[in-house]
């Protein structure tokens, strides 16, 4: 006979499966663990107000009903009229769908109904209590939507369909929705929407959600949201450097492997959640989980144009900056394009030798179809992909990004199409493989995954690493180590995140 455990109560919110890799359900010991960065005294105080934007299950809610139900035992003894004053007086909640608003009333209210028979508060007087939906319509301009960027062919949709016109960051003034001060936002916001682009590309919206936030200037705001804003990206360069410039951001948790957080859930380079005090600036407690243990450092956010992840990348960057502050490879990578042609180029039967795709190799393009702005084509030249590590979206793990397999050695004479970009161009054969060996060194190649936090790899993302300028010999690892005095403890952890290019051969054959 099967045995059973009587006692086994699960939690029916830690239950729910994700409705899509943007609207992920919190799981409640995460809930928690956000809620301990708030101080203490928050739980007993009567006249904390506290809003998820985009409440999903009700969990935040929830679990802070929790917690002022137990702080506010000794002022308001009466458990009837403590439960009355804190879900009619103290908790709100926007909900991204009506589906979500039906369930957020029903985790918090335990009725979807807030008046109904069966609510947990005797107070309310309407349906929706403190947890307000409203189907919303996109605002079209030339084709976008002005609130979110949403695309009109793809979300201008019949009422019966979900248009996905959020009610928080779909107006001027949301402060309107409550007419309530908060002291305390939370939250994890839907991630992106499709942007009409080619196959299933998709924009970011989370960070929309947190501007919006912070037009309500609560004390604390806390979200969960994406870590690829580190390095900015698609729509969102002006937010990275916000963030980063933020004195208020006081605490960073990161996650280098969202499943340690989001079982099931895929987001290509992590996740991330921060607390944002409106009443204490300084510099950030950062702590990096990976594989399960925890490295802490406090550091100002802004010391790079781009958000170093781990702390223990920090001071090797700084060593390395500090001699070669003003020689990139980003400065001499080329663009995406670099000879004008796009991925889905047709091969010609004449003209220049062109590198397409590695399943169609060399063939050649039409002279009438083909530029060289940069002057590159005379040039030895060594080719890259855009997206060496596709596929990869734990960056817990080492990465490989470049090998023999998916690398080209360009000759005089011959261009590529966008399914390469040009990593440097040069004179001689001698300095375009020497400048190989270079590329392919583990500590190169660590200093390129500090820009990096999805499968894309494009000129900036060379930023941290160094133009040597003129390349003769073979470069190696143990002559690196000594040109920039890298100890065996800082070798460790940078052998620690990088595959050996032997092993990605071999994994590639």
């Amino acid at each position: 006979m099967l045995k059973t455990n009587s006692n086994y109560n699960p939690d029916v919110l830690s239950c729910l499966a994700n409705l899509s890799n943007d609207e992920v359900f919190t799981p409640p010991n995460l809930v928690n663990d956000i809620l301990n960065l708030l101080p203490d005294k928050l739980w007993s105080d009567a006249n904390a107000k506290f809003l998820d934007p985009v409440s999903k299950s009700g969990v935040f809610l929830r679990e802070i009903a929790k917690r002022l139900m137990k702080g506010l035992e000794g002022e308001i003894p009466d458990k009837q009229e403590r439960i009355n004053h804190i879900f009619s007086k103290q908790l709100y909640g926007i909900s991204i769908t009506e589906l979500t608003a039906l369930l957020s009333r029903r985790s918090v209210y335990c009725s979807k109904k807030a008046n109904g028979k069966y609510s947990v508060c005797e107070t309310f007087t309407s349906e929706d209590g403190n947890i307000y939906y409203q189907r919303s319509q996109h605002t079209w301009i030339s084709g976008k939507c002005s609130f979110c960027g949403a695309n009109q062919e793809v979300y201008e949709r019949e009422d019966s369909l979900e248009a996905y016109a959020y009610n928080f960051i779909h107006t001027d003034k949301p402060e309107e929705i409550f007419n309530v001060k908060f002291d305390v936002i939370v939250g994890n916001p839907p991630y992106q929407l499709s942007d009409g682009g080619h196959g299933r590309s998709a924009g970011p919206i989370y960070h929309k959600f947190i501007e919006q936030a912070k037009k309500l200037n609560p004390r604390y705001l806390m979200m969960i949201i994406p870590a690829r804003w580190y390095a900015g990206g698609k729509g969102l360069d002006d937010f990275r450097s916000e963030m980063l410039s933020d004195k208020r951001i006081r605490k960073l948790i990161d996650f280098e492997n969202s499943n340690d957080i989001f079982p099931g859930v895929d987001v290509a380079g992590g996740i991330c959640y921060f607390l944002w005090n409106r009443d204490d600036l300084g510099h950030c407690d950062v702590v990096n989980w990976i594989n399960g243990n925890q490295v802490k450092s406090e550091r100002a956010l802004d010391e790079f144009h781009v958000f170093i992840r781990s702390g223990q990348s920090v001071p090797i960057i700084r060593k390395i900056w500090n001699l070669h502050n003003n020689k990139r490879l980003s400065d001499i990578v080329s663009s995406r394009k670099p000879f004008g042609l796009p991925t889905n180029y047709v091969p010609k039967n004449s003209g220049i030798p062109c590198w397409f795709t590695q399943k169609i190799g060399l063939r050649y393009a039409s002279e009438d179809d083909f530029c060289d702005d940069n002057e590159l084509l005379n040039k030895w030249k060594l080719l890259v992909p855009p997206a060496p590590i596709a596929g990869q979206t734990d960056f817990s793990k080492p990465i490989g990004f470049y090998y023999d397999g998916n690398v080209r050695i360009a000759k005089p004479g011959e261009c590529c199409t966008e399914s390469f970009i040009v990593a440097g161009a040069f004179s001689t054969e001698k300095e375009v493989k020497s400048f190989k060996t270079y590329l392919f060194t583990k500590i190169t190649r660590f200093l390129l995954l500090q820009t990096v936090v999805s499968q894309h790899v494009t000129r900036e993302k060379f930023f941290f690493v160094p133009d040597l300028g003129n390349y003769e010999g073979v470069y190696t690892d143990e002559y690196l180590r000594k040109k920039w005095n890298i100890t065996e403890e800082e070798w460790t952890f940078i052998d620690s995140k990088i595959k050996n290019i032997s092993k990605i051969d071999s994994e590639n054959d």
